[in-house]
């Protein structure tokens, strides 16, 4: 051989070695090349065209990647249809060799916080007029996924987060947990309510739905909710309540509770409530407190429904002056019509006649010393001590002094009265309320009667205002705070299985809370 054919075979040769080493890099490293630079000559070597699809794919560019695939329409649609499923927060999909027409190929998915999905996979390469090219079926972006299937992420289940109890969804899943649909909607309750659901499904799961609709897991960590949690909230209720307190002129708050179950069925406030909530915030009851004061009254025999008593407008007992609102004053009236007309010099009077025990006792007959742990959610009802003397013991009657409830204590109690059996407050389908402290309610025959007198509260006393809203029975009630020169004004009662407590911080006067569950009733 000449010396020029042995120069030209050794070029020869360094070149090919040359290649070699090139394609090893691209292989080993996955490719460096732009998603957006244009397709390669028909030469071009398949695991250049890999890379690129890679990098394509991983960049978010799922139009680039379907280009290098043998079908690019129906690659690139799946492409983003696994995206939008699994809504990752960072991808990136590596080339771990190529040996013949095969790519070993490894995916990362990021799904959130500590969520990662890793897997491997084999792409098929196919050479045609165009070159080298991916050869596409839905198995390229997963080994098990094939025609009609799709991806789903369940940190809980495949539907909603969390929904009302009617089925409607309230929060759905978001890749950093349940998410309200509308944060306007009960927000009082479904953060709590969120909160459970992340903490009782703290796992996840990467899951394959089929056409039928059967799901197979291709990846979990942890145990993961599979079913959507169900909330007694009723969304026509609360976004009732809701319009009532936003209407109102001054801070406003509403809680609705379903007397026959004890669902909570509405929780509501408006942004002029600026300290408290409508939960677990303690203020004084006014004359709302008279129910368990009637309550003591009649089980202590000290008077019935038709005992007719003075009315005066103020009345001395012992070293407190109790007044009337205004200190009106009527004639000699029957018990229920001292009640319907929230006769504080009646009430006063009655309560000096029984045990420091006994107002302590009939509230907790009411529910407003129990208490109760409900799943998603913290609830105050009340407090109410034994009096430690003869003026604590006249102000507790008519709901001052230290007599303390919640808008949900008086929902409570207007419930226990409706059903005539103690309510327990339920939020969460299958996470039930468990009662640290419990209550039993005053006999039928006193329950009987309050029932008369507050239904007479709204035909033909303080709270007529409600006499066009259906067969609603309550009390109202205002309750000086402060240096006693401003008073909340408060309204608690029931129509049909529908007990509720309305409370106006500053009011001045019960009307206000009267009017707000007037506008509660009227969207239901």
């Amino acid at each position: 051989m000449s010396r020029t054919a042995k120069r030209w075979v050794l070029t020869g040769a360094a070149v090919v070695v040359v290649a070699i080493v090139v394609a090893a890099v691209v292989v080993l490293r996955g490719g460096t090349d732009s998603p957006n630079t244009a397709s390669a000559a028909s030469s071009e070597d398949s695991g250049d065209v890999v890379s690129r699809y890679l990098l394509a794919w991983s960049s978010g560019d799922d139009t680039a990647a379907g280009a290098l695939t043998d079908d690019p329409a129906a690659a690139a649609a799946a492409f983003k249809a696994a995206r939008t499923a699994l809504a990752p927060t960072g991808f990136t999909a590596t080339l771990k060799q190529v040996t013949g027409q095969t790519a070993a190929v490894h995916a990362k998915w990021t799904l959130g916080a500590g969520r990662v999905w890793n897997y491997d996979n084999n792409l098929e390469l196919r050479h045609g007029d165009n070159g080298w090219r991916v050869h596409f079926t839905p198995a390229v972006i997963h080994p098990e996924l094939r025609p009609g299937d799709r991806l789903a992420v369940r940190g809980a289940s495949d539907g909603p987060a969390v929904s009302d109890r009617d089925g409607k969804p309230l929060m759905t899943w978001q890749a950093d947990g349940p998410k309200a649909i509308d944060p306007a909607f009960a927000p009082l309750v479904l953060p709590g309510v969120g909160r459970l659901a992340s903490d009782t499904g703290k796992g996840w799961a990467v899951v394959l739905i089929d056409s039928a609709n059967k799901v197979t897991s291709l990846y979990s960590e942890g145990p993961a909710r599979t079913k959507t949690l169900t909330t007694s909230l009723s969304s026509k209720a609360q976004t009732a309540a809701q319009a009532a307190v936003d209407a109102a002129g001054t801070p406003a708050m509403l809680v609705a509770v379903q007397p026959s179950t004890g669902d909570i069925l509405a929780v509501a406030q408006n942004s002029r409530v600026t300290d408290g909530n409508a939960l677990t915030g303690l203020y004084a009851p006014g004359s709302t407190f008279k129910i368990a004061t009637a309550a003591a009254v009649l089980e202590a025999g000290v008077a019935t429904a038709d005992t007719v008593l003075p009315c005066p407008g103020t009345v001395q007992l012992g070293q407190r002056t109790i007044p009337n609102d205004d200190q009106f004053s009527l004639p000699p009236l029957p018990l229920h019509s001292a009640f319907a007309h929230s006769c504080n010099t009646t009430f006063a009077q009655l309560a000096s006649q029984l045990p420091a025990d006994a107002l302590a006792k009939a509230a907790s007959q009411f529910g407003l010393n129990a208490d109760f742990d409900v799943p998603g959610m913290t609830t105050e009802a009340g407090k109410v001590v034994p009096s430690t003397g003869a003026a604590d013991q006249v102000e507790s009657a008519i709901g001052q002094g230290a007599v303390q409830a919640s808008p949900f204590g008086l929902a409570l109690m207007a419930a226990t009265v409706c059903a005539g059996k103690a309510v327990t407050p339920e939020l969460v389908r299958d996470y039930a309320t468990s009662v640290t402290t419990g209550y039993q309610p005053p006999s039928g025959a006193v329950l009987g009667t309050l029932r008369s007198m507050m239904r007479e509260v709204v035909t033909g006393g303080t709270a007529t205002g409600l006499a066009g809203s259906g067969k609603v029975y309550g009390k109202t009630g205002t309750a000086q705070f402060g240096d006693g020169s401003h008073a909340n004004g408060w309204f608690a009662g029931y129509r049909d299985d529908l007990a509720f407590s309305a409370l106006l911080l500053g009011a001045d006067s019960s009307k206000p809370a009267v009017s707000t569950s007037a506008a509660f009733l009227s969207r239901l």
